[in-house]
């Protein structure tokens, strides 16, 4: 009688202690949560059971999440030093280092914790996000490619792998040429040239860019010259950038002033959005103003991104793809649109008499990366063009790129 007696107050003290754990882990879940209540609760169930972690661990996050961190770490430590199958445990602690910027004892512990959870794609991005405060880019990027290699295909992986590339200090010098060809007897070609100069640090990047243009019309110029344009992506917070350009030239080959501004927006899962305009003065002094709205999205290595530009006579839209199967600059594109944007240099003269005209275009490319310093690219577009009403022409781009990275 006396041990049926003592089993059964031991299963009334387990049903009575799970039935509080669940009480303590349901309060958290809520909108509105009681931490101070839940730690009185916690600590009653350690009382009753000393030896259910759960409760110690719960401990942990409640006074965590009331900012008192020192017993927060106690517990946390407690849990994994007596039983290190709790994940949470480690995540949690790996949480309270980085935000008290104790890197190296994280550092310390997400290793200890992949060794016993190597799957477990959280802790690994710990590693990442570690890696980046102290701005180790060398061992940023070696463990990205490790996971990425672990797990292909993931676009959260690389948005990481994109930004990183995007941070990392570099200098860039380049030549950009595209010819156009035109299939109405007497018009074009037309020639593009541009030289830009990149540099690019952890706060951004700053671009300078020489234009020129010559258009032909029945072997005669049409119009030609130069336009100098100043270009930067400037990184805020950790999830967002802006877009700035500037650009004149005095001749009629360019407007004679462009701007252009875009705020950029990362979310998670890979998803992107931006919001900005641009605003053009032409050579007789007429000014265009465009709303541009874009969203991306990263699936795998595939990224997307549909933009589209609001002006009066129209909207024009431009879908982006590309595949990227090592760095950010080695990558195959193809580009769909309809309309002409503000953003096509190739064609910026006519962009107000455009506006309001049909255009159809398809666009294939592919780019590359040769031994860690010279990039390559081509790129082909066929663009239907709209002249006259019902009237249209084939414009066909042949674009070539070579830049050295140093």
């Amino acid at each position: 009688m006396f041990l049926f007696f003592n089993q059964n107050i031991n299963a009334q003290k387990k049903i009575d202690t799970d039935s509080l754990l669940t009480v303590i882990v349901t309060d958290m879940k809520t909108s509105h949560p009681n931490y101070k209540l839940n730690i009185q609760r916690a600590l009653l169930g350690k009382k009753l059971a000393p030896d259910y972690l759960d409760f110690h661990l719960v401990l942990g996050r409640n006074y965590d999440l009331t900012k008192v961190k020192d017993s927060a770490r106690y517990y946390y430590n407690y849990v994994i030093d007596r039983n290190p199958v709790y994940e949470d445990a480690f995540l949690y602690l790996v949480n309270l280092d980085i935000e008290e910027k104790k890197h190296d004892e994280g550092l310390i512990l997400v290793n200890k914790a992949i060794e016993l959870y190597p799957d477990n794609k959280t802790l690994r991005l710990k590693r990442i996000a570690i890696y980046s405060l102290q701005n180790d880019t060398l061992n940023e990027e070696k463990y990205l490619k490790s996971i990425r290699a672990k797990f292909p295909n993931d676009p959260q992986i690389e948005q990481l792998l994109y930004d990183l590339y995007s941070k990392i200090n570099f200098d860039r010098v380049g030549a950009y040429y595209n010819v156009t060809t035109i299939d109405r007897s007497g018009v074009g070609p037309w020639h593009f040239v541009s030289a830009d100069y990149v540099r690019q640090r952890s706060w951004g990047s700053l671009i300078g860019r020489v234009n020129y243009a010559r258009r032909l019309s029945s072997n005669a110029v049409m119009s030609s010259g130069l336009q100098f344009e100043a270009e930067s992506y400037l990184f805020a917070k950790k999830s967002n950038y802006h877009y700035i350009d500037f650009a004149y030239s005095q001749d009629d080959a360019f407007p004679e002033w462009r701007f252009g501004y875009s705020y950029f927006h990362t979310f998670n899962k890979g998803w992107e959005a931006d919001l900005g305009a641009r605003y053009l003065i032409m050579q007789d002094n007429s000014d265009l103003k465009t709303l541009n709205i874009g969203v991306g999205k990263y699936l795998g290595s595939f990224w997307v991104n549909l933009r589209s530009y609001i002006q009066k006579d129209g909207t024009s839209f431009t879908v982006t793809s590309r595949y990227y199967y090592k760095t950010k600059y080695d990558y195959a594109t193809l580009i769909a649109g309809y309309g002409t944007s503000p953003d096509d240099r190739t064609r910026a003269a006519e962009y107000e008499a455009r506006m309001s005209l049909r255009s159809y275009r398809l666009s294939v490319g592919f780019f590359r990366l040769v031994k860690s310093h010279y990039i390559f690219g081509v790129l082909i577009t066929n663009n239907e063009q709209e002249y006259e009403a019902n009237k249209f022409q084939r414009e066909l781009d042949f674009a070539f790129l070579m830049q050295y990275k140093f």
